[in-house]
């Protein structure tokens, strides 16, 4: 595993970068888009210092006190996971990794590890001990445990707290605690089994993912977990697919909440790129070519969805 070599706010901080905005209608229905071998990128993150910042997965980093947590296992896929961590929220933004057919092996079981402390991340810039236990909030995977199934080492650094967000149960899981009924699924739980469907298509090469909870001010409940731990008020997904075709993208954006009257269809909740990242303030995908990423993330909403089957 390694860590950027900079820490917050003496250390050397991933330079920031002016976030792309996106104001197209959207008219174009076609949801494909290919990279061309060379072409401008205005907006990519700066990989000088650390070349895995520009893997398609990874948005733009804030730095400006936040540093990237790069999780990597012995095995022939490397990079596990990565996580943007916010030193002075001490939450994190982000979560971000691939995952496609071969990812998704199933070589392990889930782990039985309890929730460490991440061993990337210095005290300081983690809360003073882990507020979830009798907080009424359960442990949310960002990066899935059962996205994470090729091999022990990869399963077990997914309970890391950083990889972790407050989850109210009904959210993060069953909606009556009952797991065995399908019906009863909250929808977040259902787009993770639908993004591992996405993922392990025939068709598909790569999905990359990006997943996390807000935790700015406006966008957090009101009341921090024993006066320390932030509880997003929303969760949010990106993906960008890669196949024969090209690129496609969608986003989801979701209320979190204590319950749920109705089961509502994930089209629901579907954006495309562009008002997602007018809701989190984060600039995904920056690392693709930028025809290619203004056409995919300004497609209108209704042709995203029907891209997606959804």
């Amino acid at each position: 595993m390694k860590r950027l070599p900079t820490l917050c706010p003496l250390l050397l901080l991933v330079p920031l970068f002016l976030l792309s905005a996106c104001h197209d209608t959207g008219d174009d229905d076609d949801p494909w888009s290919t990279q061309p071998t060379e072409a401008p990128n205005a907006n990519r993150n700066d990989a000088s210092q650390e070349p895995s910042l520009s893997r398609l997965e990874f948005p733009h980093v804030k730095g400006d006190g936040s540093i990237v947590l790069i999780h990597t296992t012995n095995d022939l896929f490397g990079i596990n996971y990565s996580v943007e961590w916010d030193c002075q929220k001490k939450s994190q933004r982000w979560s971000a990794y691939q995952l496609n057919s071969s990812t998704l092996q199933r070589n392990t079981s889930r782990a039985n590890v309890g929730y460490p402390f991440d061993p990337q991340l210095p005290s300081q810039y983690y809360l003073s001990q882990d507020c979830f236990y009798s907080s009424g909030f359960d442990h949310g995977h960002i990066c899935p445990s059962a996205d994470r199934l090729y091999s022990s080492e990869a399963n077990e650094q997914t309970f890391y707290l950083t990889n972790m967000q407050p989850q109210y149960k009904a959210f993060n899981g069953s909606l009556s605690g009952n797991e065995s009924y399908k019906n009863d699924w909250s929808p977040w739980f259902r787009l993770e089994g639908q993004v591992r469907s996405w993922a392990n298509a025939a068709t598909t090469e790569n999905l990359y993912v990006v997943k996390g909870g807000t935790i700015e001010d406006h966008q957090i409940l009101p009341t921090l977990v024993k006066g320390e731990m932030r509880v997003p008020a929303y969760f949010f997904v990106a993906l960008l697919l890669k196949n024969a075709q090209g690129y496609k993208a969608i986003g989801f954006w979701m209320e979190h909440k204590s319950s749920y009257e109705k089961q509502e269809p994930l089209s629901a909740y579907a954006v495309n790129i562009s008002e997602l990242e007018q809701k989190t303030g984060i600039d995904f995908f920056c690392n693709l070519p930028d025809d290619t990423e203004q056409h995919i993330e300004t497609l209108a909403r209704e042709n995203v969805c029907r891209a997606w089957g959804l």
